[in-house]
This record gives C-alpha cells, structure tokens and sequence, in this order.
C-alpha cells in the first residue's frame, strides 16, 4: 500500500505543479475559446489542463517503475505500455481539439484508434465471468469488439459530464478511488495477480484528479478540456478491462471455501463489466439520455446542448457548486455501494443504508422546489430566500388602485433611472427630476 501511495502523491505533486505553467502556455497559444450558449461560465477560460495530467501520469509511472513491488508489473505485464501509448493517441488529439477543433466523427476514430493499439498489446477481455459456469472464453474478435466499445463509452460519457467546474475530475476520482478499492482487495485479500496493473491505473487516475482539482473548483482558473477528459475514461477503462475477464473465480473460492461466497465476493464482475459501469453510472447514463434525446429531435447525437443533467440541476435552482456537490453524492453513493455490496456479509444493511441515503439524497436535490417561510422570530438568521416578503394590506390597494405615491416617497415599482428610455431621459432633464415627474409621465401614458 505505501507503494501506491508514494505514486499517488507524486503525480498529484507534478500534476498540480505543472497546472500554473500550463495554463500561461493555454493563454499564450490562444487556446481561450469564446463562451458559447451552452456553457456556465461567464468569461474565457483557458483549456489544455490535459498536458499538466499527462505530466502528472508520467512521472507517476516513472517512479512506478523504480520500486520493488510495483516494478515488477512492468517486467511481466504489457499494460503498462498499452496504457502510455493509448493515452498518448488520446492526449494528442484532444491537445489538436483544445486548439484548433476536431470533428466528432474524428475525433471518434481516433477515439477508436486508441483503443485499438492498446487491444493490439494485449489490453483486452479474454473472458467473462459466469456464476455456476465459470469463465466463459470469447474469441479475440468479441475480446476486441467489447474493449474498444467499452473505451468509447467511457471517454464519452466523461467528455459530456465535464460541464462544470471541478464535475468531471471530482467525479472520475471518486469512480477510481471505488475501483481501487475493489481492485486492491482482489489483489491482496484473494492472491489474484491480474488484479496489480487496476491497482496501479487507478491509483494514478486518483493522483491526476486531486492535483488538478484546487485550480478547476469553481471559479475555475483552467479547463482540462478534451486532452483532459478524455484521457481519463481511457484510464478508467483500461482499469477495468485489465481486470474483467482475468479473475479467475477458482482462486477467489479456495480463499472463501464455497461457490456461494464466490459469488458474492464477485458479484460486480460476475456481469460483464459491472463494477465499471455502476462507478461510472451517472456519467453513462447522461451519455443514453443525451443520445436518445438529440436522435429523437432529429439531431446528430455528436450535437452540443444545454440539457446535461447538470445543467438541469442549475436549471431547477441549485448553485454553481451545490450541484457539483450533489453529483458527488450519487456518484459516490452508487459507486462504493457496489463495492460495500461486494465485501459485506450481508447485504441488507447494505440496501437500507443504501435506501436511506437515496432519501437524503432526494431531499437535497428537490430543495430549491420548496421554499419554506420561516417564522418571523427568527427571519433574522436564515437565508434571505427562506425570509416572507412584508406587504400590506394598504400597499396592495395602492398598487392596484394605481394611486399615486405621496410627495417625497419612490413610487412602487417605478423603474430606475438606468432602466429609463431615453425619450423619458430627455423628458426629465427639461423638467427636473424627482418622483414626481416620473409618476406624473406614468398617469399621462396609463
């Protein structure tokens, strides 16, 4: 563990030294691209955050390779080389996309070009799990086939979450802390080997995320931008298939001493690529209604919009950073409640922590519905949105009367002088200003 700890925090190190000097470099090179309809932002950003976190993932893989343990993964395993040219291809063309644009559909070919190389050096499914059956060989046309989708699906998905600042890295590092974990037990509590290179990816990806976090929080100072995002859904997924397809169940059973506890201590792999996708469930599900949405309105599922499920949060009410946080909570939710589902003896406590926290959940998400009035004893402590407007009686039957105000008071309602047209302006600079011109120049009109 401490092994993988020293990898973590050196990438994290490099990753959030290396933001600043990037980010002057982002400026410098123009890659500041104007605000566009759909994004939250208010000002240009700079991009190409993706540079500092391959930086980041060097280094960690560098020192990887010096220590004892870990070392060995790159003398017996070709992952690692896999993962460095794969992420290569990825980092290239999101640089060329953060720049100067590309478009989808080649963007997606290079997407698959990517996975492709790293299926050619052995990154790929051989087999899936099957309880009662045991693993079930696919042929390395199917292997090559589920890789490269499950490649695409995740750079994809965590290409169309990062919509806000610090949303796709607070997300994807919670995804690989949830798959460490799981990983890191397979490895070290059931004596699985192949369970290493996941350990290793994932506690990288963890490194990239908490160093480039501080500058992308909102108000964010840089984008990682394509270069960024998606090198990390190929991380995730080559995590994910280093693993799925190499446990063999046989080894977890003389550890547990039956079929059934096999079972349940594999229940997130048991189908095909579980444990990836729940880490990933609210980025993926984002990607179908995104693609089902634009399909049926007749556009290219490739077409930017503003109807991501974080942009609906921001639409129902929530803050900026409230609704990252809320996304937090259901990724982090769903993600360690398959890995809590997978350890615990049981798991009905399992569920109704899981039901529990669902509810609070749901209270926080439907907040902004509901705006309590608190009571007038204490309007004094609580947030000016939870305060009741004082009205009364006699105000209401002037405005509806359309009395006029009395002298020296500002009429209800009566514009400011900033929101005057400039035939009124010119009105008042003849006749003076003063209320009483403006609610005299109101009746003539009414």
């Amino acid at each position: 563990m401490r092994e993988y700890l020293l990898v973590l925090f050196v990438t994290a190190a490099v990753t959030y030294l290396l933001v600043s000097p990037v980010r002057k470099f982002a400026i410098v090179a123009g890659a500041m691209p104007p605000v566009r309809a759909r994004d939250v932002h208010r000002e240009p950003t700079p991009r190409l955050g993706g540079i500092a976190m391959f930086g980041g993932l060097c280094a960690g893989l560098l020192v990887a390779s010096q220590l004892t343990t870990i070392g060995r993964l790159f003398i017996q395993s070709a992952d690692v080389r896999a993962l460095l040219s794969g992420a290569g291809i990825m980092w290239i063309l999101g640089v060329l996309d953060d720049k100067w644009g590309v478009d989808a559909l080649v963007k997606l070919g290079g997407q698959m070009i990517a996975a492709g190389v790293m299926v050619w050096q052995g990154v790929t499914v051989i087999s899936i799990p099957v309880p009662g059956v045991g693993p079930v060989a696919v042929t390395p046309t199917q292997g090559m086939i589920i890789s490269v989708a499950l490649v695409v699906v995740m750079v994809n998905a965590v290409n169309f979450i990062d919509g806000l600042d610090g949303l796709a890295a607070g997300m994807v590092c919670i995804a690989a802390i949830a798959f460490f974990l799981y990983s890191y037990r397979l490895w070290i509590g059931y004596g699985v080997n192949d369970a290493a290179p996941a350990v290793l990816f994932s506690a990288v990806l963890i490194g990239m995320c908490l160093g480039f976090l501080p500058h992308n929080l909102h108000p964010a100072r840089i984008f990682m931008g394509d270069s960024g995002s998606m090198m990390l859904g190929l991380m995730l997924a080559v995590a994910a298939i280093s693993i799925t397809g190499r446990v063999d169940p046989d080894l977890v059973t003389a550890v547990t001493g039956s079929q059934t506890a096999t079972v349940h201590a594999l229940v997130p792999i048991y189908i095909p690529l579980l444990l990836p996708l729940t880490v990933i469930a609210l980025p993926l599900a984002d990607l179908l209604l995104a693609v089902v949405r634009r399909t049926w309105a007749g556009k290219s599922p490739f077409a930017a919009d503003k109807q991501h499920l974080h942009h609906r949060l921001l639409q129902v009410g929530h803050s900026h950073s409230r609704a990252v946080l809320i996304m937090y909570f259901w990724a982090a939710l769903i993600a360690f409640g398959t890995v809590a589902f997978s350890i615990a003896n049981t798991g009905r406590t399992v569920v109704l922590a899981f039901a529990g926290l669902c509810l609070i959940g749901l209270v926080v998400l439907l907040m902004p519905r509901f705006r309590p009035h608190a009571p007038r004893a204490v309007q004094a402590i609580v947030p000016p949105r939870y305060r009741k407007a004082r009205r009364s009686a006699e105000d209401d039957a002037v405005e509806t009367a359309g009395e006029a105000p009395e002298a020296g008071e500002e009429p209800a309602g009566a514009p400011a002088m900033a929101e005057l047209s400039a035939k009124d302006k010119a009105l008042l600079s003849r006749v003076g200003s003063g209320a009483t011109a403006v609610g005299a120049r109101g009746r003539t009109k009414s």
